[in-house]
């Protein structure tokens, strides 16, 4: 466990605002700082930093927390290795402490460091001379390439990284931590990667967190792809290949290819922003990480079916972010590696240069599917189109596609124009309908569970009080003294929440400082973000002994009063019966 008085002297050297700025551009407002959320895509800032309590909150996604819950978050790494990160950052001695995780995820960082030299020693062999054929010949990259890429061969034979491992003093669990051995039913470990030329996967950082092998043996194997399981340290939907050269690119238009390959061709070819998924579906997460860098993306998936699935799924999720969307239609070749061996990389290039936007591209895909020599036809197009049209276009974009839609058609430009605003106002209609329902579920209600057996809607009630002192307290640590003699935290409907006002009453009785950092880490991380949001909703709201005493008159008032009599001692007891009578009396 990290001793409290460390955590409270790095927080203490980590200013909230100055530790998100390098991560989030942010905007001065007043007492606070807002920007665009690093949690969520979203064009209009809900990001806020509060620096008085050294918190933040995001009103768009609801994440919320001190500053090493940011660190947490923005890095995925757990609670030690954001004290970590900030300490190290602040100049302090890292905490000593038993952390096994920590120690794992830098052993299997080191393995995947040996393996990838393991792998490229392999392919300078004698061993590797079929793959650096593969690799030169097949597909013609160059010694610069394949050096800058960290390109190599993994050896046939199941134990020949087993056991180069194991004379570099990793453990069985760290191996297969890893994910470059695996364990037979049988109980013996057995290597991942046999007779496949390979890839390292490279974080932002520099780090090998995972390898693609592929098989070049024959032209139609049934497995061409094997690929590293996600691990301690490799997530795909939050990973993108060649990433870790891209963000180096002036460029701020990236392109995002099918497969790692056609990445390294692509930067062999001069287009350093390049980069892949890494096996999975475009995820949100990977949206926002281009987002970081890029201003326009431009798609270059294959033109089969599955592409084209990958491109409709791409361009919905980037129509939440900031970023520009256009879609590459490549011409005479199944892929950009192709195209380029074909025609070169001016050719690709000019491609690019003309790329569709993704306005173009929906509305290319719905003409496709109609006749529009006939009236059915026309009328199914128009109704697709529209539909494009109607989401997140400008006024002007919807102007110059209505008259394209009109010539196309033969119908009046007006007449497309009026559907259009009707399609609209339905779409707003929907928007305005969600955006209420959110509201709702925002309120007491939907950040407090509560059960019937609880109460219900009286419950509600309390719990808002509730959450209210737990700010004043967090607020005015002078009150402390005041709620502890009247409510418990066992009082609290959240236990999360209940477990939160039992810390922050411990330490202030302790004579230690209290605040949301002092919380992080040994609350629930959902209790931490409710606190996080309870402080924001009430930043400019000074709590005054009255409305301390409020909220627990109102947390007192929902305990029965059996219950309340037998928490009692005997002398408090007498005087409570005595004050009944008089009250009666």
């Amino acid at each position: 466990m990290i001793p409290h008085e460390y955590i409270e002297e790095l927080v203490q050297r980590s200013d909230i605002v100055d530790v998100v700025q390098s991560y989030v551009q942010l905007r001065h407002r007043g007492r606070t700082h807002t920007g665009l959320c690093p949690f969520h895509n979203e064009k209009t800032p809900s990001f806020v930093v509060y620096p008085e309590t050294q918190s933040f909150y995001c009103f768009g996604c609801g994440t919320g927390g001190d500053v090493i819950t940011f660190i947490k978050k923005i890095n995925n790494v757990d609670y030690v290795e954001a004290v970590k990160t900030l300490a190290s950052r602040a100049g302090m001695p890292l905490p000593d402490e038993d952390d096994k995780t920590g120690r794992l995820r830098s052993r299997v960082l080191s393995i995947n460091k040996d393996a990838a030299r393991f792998f490229v020693e392999c392919l300078q062999s004698e061993e590797g001379r079929d793959a650096r054929r593969y690799w030169v010949e097949k597909r013609g990259l160059s010694p610069k390439t394949i050096t800058r890429f960290g390109l190599g061969y993994a050896p046939d034979g199941f134990n020949r990284m087993r056991d180069h491992l194991r004379k570099l003093g990793y453990s069985e669990e760290e191996m297969l931590a890893s994910g470059v051995v695996r364990k037979s039913e049988r109980g013996s470990l057995y290597d991942m990667f046999r007779n496949r030329v390979m890839i390292p996967i490279i974080d932002l950082r520099g780090n090998v967190i995972a390898f693609s092998g592929r098989d070049f043996t024959s032209e139609k194997p049934q497995r061409k792809y094997v690929n590293s399981p996600e691990t301690i340290v490799y997530k795909k939907s939050r990973t993108l290949f060649a990433m870790n050269l891209a963000k180096k690119s002036a460029s701020r238009r990236y392109i995002l290819c099918e497969g790692n390959l056609d990445a390294i061709s692509m930067h062999q070819a001069g287009f350093d922003t390049a980069v892949a998924g890494c096996g999975t579906a475009l995820t949100s997460e990977q949206v926002k990480l281009i987002g970081d860098y890029a201003d326009e993306v431009v798609l270059c998936f294959d033109s089969d079916e599955a592409g084209q699935k990958a491109t409709a799924r791409a361009i919905r999720l980037f129509s939440a972010s900031n970023v520009k969307v256009s879609v590459l239609n490549i011409p005479d070749a199944k892929d950009p590696d192709e195209y380029i061996k074909k025609f070169g990389a001016d050719r690709f290039e000019m491609l690019l240069n003309g790329s569709a936007n993704a306005i173009e591209y929906a509305l290319q895909k719905a003409r496709a599917n109609y006749d529009i020599a006939t009236p059915d036809g026309r009328v199914g197009y128009l109704k697709d189109a529209i539909a494009v049209l109607a989401g997140n276009v400008s006024a002007t974009e919807r102007d110059v596609y209505a008259g394209r839609l009109s010539q196309e058609t033969d119908v009046a430009k007006p007449a497309i124009l009026n559907q259009l605003e009707s399609a609209i106002r339905a779409r707003n209609r929907r928007q305005q309908q969600e955006r209420e329902k959110r509201l709702l579920e925002e309120g007491a209600a939907g950040r407090v569970k509560v059960s019937f057996s609880q109460g219900g809607q009286k419950a509600l009630g309390v719990a808002f009080a509730q959450q209210q002192l737990v700010a004043a307290l967090l607020k005015e640590p002078s009150y402390v003294p005041l709620a502890a003699a009247r409510v418990k935290p066992e009082a609290f409907l959240d236990e999360g929440l209940g477990q939160a006002y039992a810390l922050v009453v411990q330490r202030v009785q302790n004579g230690e400082n209290v605040d949301v950092a002092s919380l992080s880490g040994e609350i629930p991380e959902a209790t931490l973000a409710l606190i996080s949001r309870v402080l924001a909703q009430n930043y400019d709201v000074g709590f005054s002994r009255q409305d301390v005493e409020m909220y627990l008159d109102r947390i007192e008032h929902s305990v029965p009063e059996s219950s309340r009599a037998a928490q009692k001692t005997a002398d408090e007891l007498a005087d409570y019966l005595q004050a009944l009578k008089d009250k009666k009396g």
